[in-house]
């Protein structure tokens, strides 16, 4: 009995062990995140893409906006390299701090991805992409009028060309092509009612990045097949609007309105013929890995 009793007493001391083990791991696993300074982690940073890019301008407003963005840096440099150090972040599990939009393909890659909070609205609430044509485009040139006024799609149709050309090394024009072969009902409510071009030439006008490559590329094939010529010039956004404001452009469907091309449009608003959103759902901000236990960008901390 003596025997059995101490076995009863060894085996009731190792179950206790075990779970105040399993305890602390959880524990551990719960607290991991505690008392990780995210903002000394990344040197106070937030990775961007192109100077003078819509989300640059804004983001340099962010960082004048925020107190626990004092002090901060923006590294501003391309959307290719911004991409790169997110990969390598993402792959070492290692914090980074991004700027971000949606359409854009990286969502579809890396989708364990977050939006920061911004309580100060300073990247806006979701917006649109919108069409501006030159006044007088529709008088010179109505059927591409038309077309281009008709021109909608989605986030998701989008990002589908961007992501799909990223997977496959692809060129942005050469899965456009596949993806108007796919969606020809789609395409056809572009062309309904537009006649047959006379080989005029189209200019548009459009940003050097994924989301306008994918529209402008769209868009670019869809009026060549109904009859014109069309040239695509990719330049700086607020170089998009003076372009279509003084005519040097026909159109663009390159525009994110109200919030990010703000002070562009402002600009401009008098002298261009604004055909309304092509593309609603559109997002900026600053972007985390979800594994930063961070929500807002208040949870950041300024620069000493």
């Amino acid at each position: 009995m003596n025997f059995k009793k101490g076995m009863l007493m060894l085996v009731a001391s190792l179950v206790l062990t075990l779970v105040a083990c399993g305890s602390d791991d959880a524990s551990s696993d719960e607290n991991s995140n505690e008392g990780v300074n995210y903002s000394e982690e990344v040197e106070h940073t937030i990775i961007g893409i192109e100077p003078g890019a819509g989300i640059t301008v804004t983001t340099e407003k962010a960082i004048e906006e925020y107190d626990s963005l004092s002090g901060w840096n923006l590294e501003a440099s391309s959307t290719a390299a911004m991409i790169t150090e997110l990969e390598e972040a993402i792959n070492a599990e290692e914090p980074i701090v991004v700027t971000g939009w949606n359409p854009h393909w990286m969502f579809a890659q890396f989708p364990d991805m977050k939006y920061l909070e911004d309580p100060k609205g300073v990247y806006g609430e979701a917006e649109n992409i919108v069409t501006l044509a030159r006044q007088g485009l529709e008088s010179d040139h109505p059927e591409a009028f038309k077309l281009i006024d008709q021109f909608k799609w989605s986030v998701e149709d989008m990002e589908q060309i961007m992501y799909d050309a990223n997977q496959n090394d692809e060129e942005i024009s050469t899965v456009a092509e596949k993806w108007i072969e796919d969606n020809e009902d789609k395409v056809s409510e572009w062309t309904d009612g537009v006649g047959e071009g006379d080989g005029s030439t189209i200019t548009l006008a459009s940003t050097p990045w994924d989301s306008e490559r994918a529209s402008s590329s769209v868009l670019k094939i869809v009026l060549e097949q109904q009859g014109f010529e069309v040239d695509v010039t990719p330049v700086d956004p607020s170089i998009v609007f003076e372009s279509v404001a003084n005519g040097d452009a026909d159109a663009t469907a390159a525009a994110w309105l109200p919030f990010t091309h703000a002070d562009f449009y402002e600009s401009v608003k008098d002298d261009v013929v604004d055909l309304g959103p092509n593309l609603e759902g559109a997002k900026i901000g600053l972007v985390v890995p979800s594994y930063m236990d961070i929500d807002s960008i208040e949870d950041l901390e300024a620069a000493e």
